[in-house]
Order: structure tokens, then C-alpha cells, then sequence
């Protein structure tokens, strides 16, 4: 039976909800990271060691495979359930830093409806079932994203003039969950008092929508990272929102000289590094190719399970 959330937060889903530790480089910190439980394995200072003698160097374990040094440096989400030190590369979704546990279940979408469109947080559904939010940048994939993990053409509307969705959209999935479409941010050809809107609209949602399970803050690896992304995220994290970083068009490149996504993403995560503590959870995507799909939908289905344990 799915819980129904009051308007005050349910005290065993108080750990969602606890301030995020501060870095004095932002005056907020992810969000996510504070509340499920992340780490950074580190490889054992024996076995990199670079100073060792020689009547100790045949005593000491052997060094670790470049591959192997990269699994370990790489600081990974780990759900409820999950023992740190049972953690293995199998466990982590690829293209992402995302370990799956116990709480993780049925992610296929098997029935989707469009619900309704909301101009206001209060107009939304009122039911009880928890959902994911999925915000970005303005022509960053969100409605191309939505159509590709639901599997249908068009179920959200996709157009290539930025910012056109302006309405807080709900689609019910599996009668169970909400996938909320938000409009994009940033795009500079709407007028100011649009722009002043959806700040005020989908602020208000975020601040008092109880059945939020957790922000996809979607981010374009096509291009270089943007600090209206990351000042995104500072907000989020400075209000207590759960979020994942969903990585799009990990397919594209852009014309001339341009880094591969791939590329973008590392720098993407080297800013991260220099502002918080801990990374938040991260997958790369593609609609065009259906990378990440199934993980993605994988990562919600623990998530939801566990706000809905």
C-alpha cells in the first residue's frame, strides 16, 4: 500500500530531509549525497605507495590494475541495505556511479496517462503517490527523455524552440508514480516576466510538494558545463531537494572543436569536486540511442521503493 504524505514530513523520512553539510565554496551542498549514504573508496596507500623499500616492497600486496584504480576513486551512491564493504563493480549501474540495492525492484513502464497540466503547485494532483521531477535547462532533451523512457512518441511534447513548456505536467505511471515535466530554465528569448514566472511557479512546487521523491536535474554533455546548471543545484541543495544528475545527448558532439561528452562530463564533475564534499548521484544518457534508459529507470525504482517502504 503506498503511503500517504501529510503536509508534515513523515518522521521515517526524516533522513531526506537533514541539512546538507556546507562547503565554504557554495553556501549549499548537494542534496541527495547527505541523505543516502555515499562514499569514495580509496585504494589502499600500501599498494600505490611509490616509497617503499625493496626488503619491504616483496611484503606488500601488488598494485592495482589501471582499471581497477579508476573503480575505486570513483565516489558512489549506496542505498539502504547496501554494506559499503560488500560493494562490487557488478553492483554499479554502467555509465553511471549508482550502486544497486535490495530497494531496487520492477522498473518497466508498462501504462502511462497524461494526467493534467498545473499553472500552480497548489492545482496539482493531490493523491498521495510520489513522483520524480524532471527539470533542465532549456533544450537540454527533457520532453525527448520523458518520450524515451516511457517508450511512446510525443507523450511529452517536444519542440525546437526552447522553452516551451511552461506548465507543470503530470503523466501517471502504472497507475502508481508521477513523472512531472517542468519547464525548462535559461532560455533567453522569453520575455522577462515569463522568466520571473517560472521562478516563482517551480520554486513553490519544490518548496512544498510532499510526495517529491527526488529531482532528475537533467545536464546537456554535448556542450561545456554551464553555471546556470550548477547554480541550479546550489538552490536545490540549499532547500533540502534529493537530486540525480541525468547526463543527455551522451550521443552528440557539437560541430567544430568541440570535447566529446564524455569529455564535458569529467569537467562537469571536476566543478562539482571543487564545490562539494561529495558528488551526487550521476547516469549518462542518450534518447536517440536508449543509452541509460533501463538504469535510469532502475535508480527511480529504488529510490521510490524505499520513500514508499
Amino acid at each position: 500500500m503506498l503511503l500517504r504524505c501529510s503536509f508534515t514530513r513523515p518522521h521515517h523520512l526524516s533522513w531526506l530531509f537533514s541539512p546538507p553539510p556546507l562547503n565554504h565554496h557554495l553556501s549549499s551542498s548537494l542534496c541527495l549525497s547527505s541523505r543516502w549514504r555515499l562514499f569514495s573508496i580509496q585504494a589502499s596507500s600500501t599498494s600505490i605507495s611509490s616509497s617503499s623499500s625493496s626488503s619491504s616492497s616483496a611484503s606488500s600486496p601488488p598494485k592495482p590494475s589501471k582499471e581497477t584504480l579508476n573503480f575505486v576513486k570513483r565516489a558512489l551512491f549506496v542505498p539502504p541495505g547496501v554494506e559499503t564493504d560488500n560493494v562490487s563493480e557488478e553492483m554499479v549501474l554502467p555509465g553511471s556511479n549508482i550502486v544497486i540495492g535490495p530497494y531496487a525492484g520492477d522498473a518497466q513502464i508498462k501504462q502511462v496517462d497524461f494526467v493534467k497540466s498545473s499553472s500552480r503547485p497548489r492545482d496539482c494532483p493531490k493523491d498521495g503517490l510520489p513522483e520524480f521531477a524532471i527539470l533542465g535547462r532549456s533544450n537540454v532533451g527533457k520532453s525527448s527523455l520523458i518520450n524515451a523512457l516511457v517508450r511512446k512518441k510525443e507523450v511529452a511534447l517536444t519542440s525546437k524552440k526552447p522553452g516551451k513548456t511552461q506548465l507543470i505536467n503530470h503523466f501517471l505511471i502504472n497507475k502508481s508514480w508521477y513523472i512531472v515535466d517542468l519547464p525548462g530554465y535559461g532560455f533567453a528569448n522569453a520575455p522577462e516576466a515569463a522568466r520571473m514566472d517560472w521562478s516563482s511557479f517551480t520554486k513553490g512546487y519544490f518548496l512544498n510538494r510532499e510526495t517529491l521523491v527526488a529531482v532528475l536535474l537533467l545536464v546537456d554533455a554535448s556542450i561545456p558545463p554551464q553555471k546556470i546548471d550548477l547554480d541550479c543545484a546550489n538552490w536545490l541543495g540549499r532547500n533540502n531537494i534529493p537530486l540525480t544528475y541525468v547526463f543527455t545527448k551522451c550521443d552528440k558532439k557539437k560541430s567544430g572543436k568541440g570535447k566529446r561528452p564524455d569529455e564535458n562530463i569529467k569537467d562537469f564533475q571536476e566543478f562539482i569536486k571543487k564545490s562539494y564534499r561529495e558528488p551526487p548521484p550521476w547516469i549518462m544518457t542518450s534518447s536517440f540511442t536508449g543509452l541509460g534508459r533501463d538504469e535510469l529507470l532502475l535508480h527511480m525504482s529504488q529510490l521510490r521503493n524505499y520513500w514508499d517502504n
